[in-house]
């Protein structure tokens, strides 16, 4: 198994071959890891290219501009209308495969636009273990993932990011807010700005890595299970509910599986992806 420095080493020469790239940039650990060393080798002819859209939260994108305005990162904007989208509305279970395809097309546009065609995606060897359909838009429009390629794994981007300097190395993972909703539930921007509001709340007190899911009137609070005895301080929890119910919920509760990625894919056959 190679070390973290021969994965970064591989990286290197791997952007290096590209002599141009756009980097799907979204402020997350991955991409900012991915788009910090495609500048660090290609220099100007490293581009961050990133989409605004509703399901994005309004943090990770003002963490992806101050992140490329500190390293001098030339960043482009997008703002593909996903939501238009029948399958992306109405969150049908292939909603990541269109809403990918429709995102991933305005980004070589924009890339194009600015002389490069080839377009680097932040997924790492983790993401090949959990229902992605989106893997399959960026695999038909030859979207480039050098992480993969290079042997990363979600924890060696963490600890290459610290060596770096990154702040991002320990950052939440983020996911799309649609993933807060049961398959079949309809989407609107509303929706989608209503969860981010509530986990900004919950991150405001102090937690990390959690998710909120929306079951109609309902908010299921995931987060790590070594933080439920904080979640249920009355103090705390007292806020919690007040805020949440602020926003409109009527009910607030705690899953006591504890956090878990992609939860909602429970409800749908996955074997497929």
């Amino acid at each position: 198994m190679n070390s973290v420095e021969e994965k970064y080493q591989a990286l290197q020469n791997i952007l290096a071959s590209y002599k141009a790239v756009a980097v799907a940039y979204s402020g997350g650990v991955d991409s900012s890891l991915l788009v910090y060393v495609a500048h660090e080798v290609l220099g100007e002819k490293a581009l961050a290219v990133t989409a605004i859209a509703p399901m994005v939260p309004d943090q990770e994108l003002d963490d992806a501009r101050n992140f490329c305005k500190h390293y001098g990162i030339h960043q482009v904007f997008c703002k593909p209308e996903v939501m238009e989208l029948e399958e992306v509305r109405h969150n049908a279970p292939d909603r990541c495969y269109v809403c990918k395809k429709g995102i991933f097309a305005e980004l070589f546009s924009l890339a194009r636009n600015h002389g490069i065609n080839l377009i680097a995606d932040g997924s790492n060897l983790d993401d090949l273990g959990d229902y992605r359909p989106g893997r399959k838009a960026l695999k038909e429009l030859g979207v480039k993932i050098p992480l993969q390629e290079a042997g990363f794994t979600k924890a060696d981007i963490r600890t290459l990011s610290q060596q770096l300097g990154l702040p991002t190395w320990n950052k939440q993972s983020n996911a799309c807010l649609a993933t807060r909703f049961p398959y079949g539930t309809e989407l609107t921007e509303e929706k989608l700005t209503l969860v981010d509001r509530a986990e900004t709340i919950l991150t405001n007190l102090g937690f990390s890595q959690l998710r909120v899911r929306v079951h109609g009137d309902v908010a299921r609070i995931e987060v790590s299970t070594d933080q439920f005895n904080r979640v249920v301080q009355n103090s705390v929890r007292e806020v919690i509910v007040k805020e949440l119910k602020a926003l409109g919920f009527v009910y607030v509760a705690l899953d006591l599986a504890g956090y878990s990625s992609g939860s909602m894919n429970a409800t749908i056959d996955t074997s497929q992806a």
